[in-house]
């Protein structure tokens, strides 16, 4: 702590960066690393494990799902999603179903706005109630005074106006959802960490998805592990970071791609899943939150200097560990130092959180995603609320949401057994779609035949003529 305090005064003083951000040396061995420069002078590590199987080519079967969907949004903030697929059949062992049933609508208001109206549901072009007040008028207009009393009670109800939508979304697409196996030469596996955190929280899902025969692909952000560090505070905003994910992902991409982001990783990842749609086969999100466009808060800690963060350091570091681990014990604290789980500088962490700003990656945008989605979330949380997962889930077209009881932020850590045999249960499902109903052929209408029975009188039938075909 001593030491911190005097390297932010010495910073304040000289005006210079507080610690200079250098990669992080790393003991693990060579093999598996590799350095790609997305830009000039922008480098960043990448851990990629190619499994040394024989090439497997077998059919793609799995389930066709519809996915069929209508957004609309109001000038009024509030989002009306109505689901016009079939229902595919979508149970997991250990996951719950957050998808919403067949024809059915979801009325939500989104958070950004902050005067709007709670959801209504949409009323018709003629309302019944005017329209039987006309009739009755019409019908009894020589009875009197019972035609100025039924408009004196019109007059008296307030006209019901169809609201005009002020953006509306059609989706109207067919998915092929198979089984993703560690024997198929075709699926790479992404994993994208959060802020302060490196490729190594991964440790655990890099090493069991390679034994099983996957390919798996892990980059360091830029100024995190040991990828380069540029001292401007341009080049970590989310746009930036999310264009290096973007050259990532291209560079390595295979025919179906499964991407599994942490935290603030979870923003790339659905970033990634609207670019490349056909090419994103499944995605899972773990302590991702919300689904509201990324703004930095104006009240912040981290909008403190530089030095002034450095200083702050231990009780940075302290603070996440308390949040972010539902135990405190000797094994957290060595997991928090062992994987660089929190180990950023202080340049960095400061230009990271001003930095994340997305306005496109509001609501709509997430519900117009037809990937299936699989959301991880630790119950002990204290970044995350489970609120913010369980809304992600009913805006989603498919997901599937589990909450891990003995699990935190840092649950890829916490719990690695529970979160590999999920993940790998995920990978491995494919939804059953019901068979179409079959069409009943329509009947015939039935000729006149000629009567069998001796005691009916054949005068009377007339045998039809046969037709030769």
């Amino acid at each position: 702590m001593l030491t911190s305090f005097i390297e932010g005064l010495l910073c304040c003083l000289t005006s210079k960066p507080a610690n200079t951000v250098v990669p992080v040396e790393t003991s693990e061995p060579a093999d598996g690393y590799e350095f790609v420069e997305v830009k000039p002078g922008r480098v960043l590590r990448v851990r990629h494990i190619i499994p040394d199987r024989p090439a497997v080519e077998e059919p793609l079967l799995g389930g066709i799902v519809s996915c069929k969907r209508k957004i609309t949004v109001y000038r009024n903030g509030q989002l009306f999603i109505e689901n016009l697929g079939e229902r595919a059949s979508a149970e997991l062992k250990t996951c719950q179903n957050g998808e919403t049933e067949p024809n059915s609508t979801v009325e939500v208001e989104l958070t950004d706005c902050r005067n709007s109206s709670p959801p209504v549901s949409i009323p018709e072009a003629r309302s019944d109630s005017v329209t039987a007040g006309n009739n009755g008028a019409s019908e009894t207009g020589s009875a009197g005074e019972a035609p100025a009393a039924g408009q004196a009670e019109q007059s008296q109800q307030p006209r019901k106006r169809r609201r005009k939508p002020k953006r509306t979304v059609v989706i109207d697409c067919e998915r092929r959802i198979a089984a993703c196996k560690g024997t198929h030469s075709d699926v790479a596996l992404f994993f994208i960490h959060g802020v302060g955190g490196s490729l190594d929280i991964w440790g655990s899902q890099l090493d069991f998805f390679s034994r099983l025969g996957y390919e798996v692909i892990a980059p360091d952000l830029a100024g995190h592990g040991a990828s380069s560090s540029p001292h401007i505070a341009a080049a970590y905003t989310f746009y930036a970071l999310a264009e290096d994910m973007r050259l990532i992902f291209k560079r390595y991409a295979k025919k179906r791609n499964i991407l599994i982001g942490h935290s603030y990783g979870v923003s790339f990842c659905t970033f990634l899943a609207h670019e490349f749609p056909d090419q994103i086969h499944k995605m899972v999100m773990i302590n991702g939150g919300g689904p509201t466009a990324l703004e930095p808060s104006l009240c912040s800690i981290f909008n403190l200097p530089t030095c002034v963060l450095h200083c702050l350091s231990p009780l940075l570091a302290w603070s996440f560990l308390k949040a972010g681990f539902a135990r405190q014990g000797s094994r957290e604290k060595q997991l928090l130092k062992e994987y660089n789980a929190f180990n950023v500088s202080s340049f960095v962490l400061r230009a990271m959180m001003s930095g994340q700003y997305w306005p496109e990656g509001d609501e709509v945008y997430h519900a117009e995603l037809t990937v299936p989605v699989l959301l991880v979330h630790g119950m002990h949380d204290k970044f995350v609320p489970v609120e913010e997962d369980q809304r992600m889930a009913e805006i989603l077209l498919m997901a599937f949401l589990k909450v891990l009881e003995d699990g935190s932020h840092m649950v890829m850590l916490e719990c690695p057994e529970t979160v590999n045999t999920l993940l790998h249960e995920f990978f491995l499902w494919e939804p059953v779609t019901l068979p179409p109903p079959k069409k009943e052929p329509k009947a015939r209408p039935e000729t006149a035949k000629p009567q069998t029975d001796n005691t009916s009188e054949p005068a009377t039938v007339r045998p039809a003529t046969a037709r030769q075909t």
